[in-house]
């Protein structure tokens, strides 16, 4: 028998879950992964894979009712119970839940009740497409197993330390006390970046550092002690650098234009400046930057498409980038993680090449090689490449309370 703990990263069509069994030497490992997807559609598609990558479990689903809002309860609710059994003897202690936003109440990770439950529902307006499918299994979880300690950690959390002037916008007063200020997101991959250059005792960890979280999601944070100064995002998670399928920062007024004189509607444009933008919206070849680099080099009819993409993601990012240092009043250090900041090293050129004249240097071997630390030992700024765990972020604050 032993204790194991549960990390649930809900989105708006899929749902990602861990499990982390205690082993012999009282540490948590990561036993099973499962991925549910297709929510929203007549066929999800649940798998789970063993710590070998082995498949112990595997269901299509094949029904017109899972169409209905209500089908991404029933669903994680017969993946639960799937797992439960999966158990056999041992029993989770804990769950932890990944929100985006947690608003101005939550700057810390906060055990599940009824009330969180309902603050973090309050909140959906701000983060209509994220929101919903988190809640969803916190739900399940409350009304099953009320006895399992839940913990909702929140992506806005890490940012909270901004200074005021960094969270307004300019609007009247009320606009603020109402909650539409400046967040920010991806916390928990810039906590554990945080982490990681404190436990390594990195020159960086109390320096100031530019870290740039580039996936599908891309944000870019100045943080000075550990601590956010200034980050990209802000309201929502489309703000900010380009980045997949998103916008990205645009002018307000593009909005009004799209409703005034195109006539969309609300539901319309909410889909084009999220779903149908960035980097897909740009190229029209693909919302992923390694199908948009390898076109690039090719003669196809659509390569000069995947440069301007590839440039325009490249030149916001190294303005935004250039904003923060001015944030920080200068900079030690620049940390590229995630998908697209791990594992494209053209891009990685691309940004530290034009940042030379701040006394960025990369050693072109060691960024094609993906090494840790890929700046030149003369350079100014220390650059490197630092894989994100938020996931272990997550098991540590399920841990304080559910071992408490």
């Amino acid at each position: 028998m032993a204790d194991s703990v549960l990390i649930i990263n809900a989105g708006s069509s899929s749902l990602k879950f861990s499990l982390y069994r205690e082993d012999a030497k009282q540490e948590f490992v990561c036993s099973t992964n499962g991925l549910l997807e297709g929510i929203g559609t007549n066929k999800p598609h649940l798998i789970i894979k063993d710590n070998k990558k082995n498949i112990i479990y595997e269901k299509n689903w094949i029904d017109p009712k899972l169409f209905q809002s209500s089908a991404r309860g029933a669903l994680f609710d017969e993946t639960m119970e799937w797992l439960f059994t999966h158990l056999g003897n041992d029993q989770i202690i804990g769950i932890g839940h990944r929100f985006v936003h947690g608003g101005s109440k939550y700057s810390a990770p906060a055990i599940a009740n009824e009330k969180v439950y309902e603050d973090l529902k309050a909140l959906t307006p701000f983060v209509p497409l994220h929101q919903p499918g988190s809640l969803s299994p916190m739900r399940v979880m409350l009304d099953k197993r009320p006895e399992i300690v839940q913990v909702a950690c929140f992506d806005t959390a890490f940012h909270a330390t901004m200074p005021d002037y960094a969270k307004r916008f300019a609007l009247p007063r009320k606009y603020y006390d109402d909650g539409v200020r400046r967040y920010g997101f991806h916390g928990l991959s810039y906590q554990y970046i945080v982490q990681y250059l404190q436990e390594t005792n990195s020159p960086l960890a109390n320096g100031k550092v530019i870290v740039a979280h580039l996936g599908n999601g891309a944000s870019v944070t100045a943080i000075h002690n550990g601590k956010c100064i200034d980050t990209s995002m802000s309201f929502t998670p489309l703000d900010g650098l380009v980045m997949g399928t998103r916008t990205g920062h645009i002018d307000a007024a593009i909005i009004l234009y799209m409703l005034q004189e195109e006539k969309l509607s609300a539901e319309e444009i909410q889909d084009l400046i999220w779903k149908k933008s960035g980097l897909l919206g740009v190229s029209e070849v693909s919302s992923d930057m390694r199908d948009i680099v390898e076109e690039v080099n090719t003669s196809g009819a659509k390569a000069v498409y995947a440069k301007q993409a590839l440039d325009l993601f490249t030149y916001r990012l190294v303005g935004e980038i250039g904003r923060l240092v001015t944030s920080l009043q200068g900079f030690d250090g620049l940390i590229f993680t995630a998908g697209i900041g791990e594992h494209s090293s053209t891009l990685r050129f691309e940004v530290c090449k034009a940042l030379e004249w701040l006394g960025v240097n990369i050693d072109k071997e060691a960024n094609n090689s993906g090494d840790l630390i890929i700046s030149k030992s003369e350079s100014k700024i220390l650059v490197q490449t630092i894989p994100t765990n938020e996931e272990l972020i997550m098991l540590q604050e399920v841990l304080k309370f559910a071992k408490n």
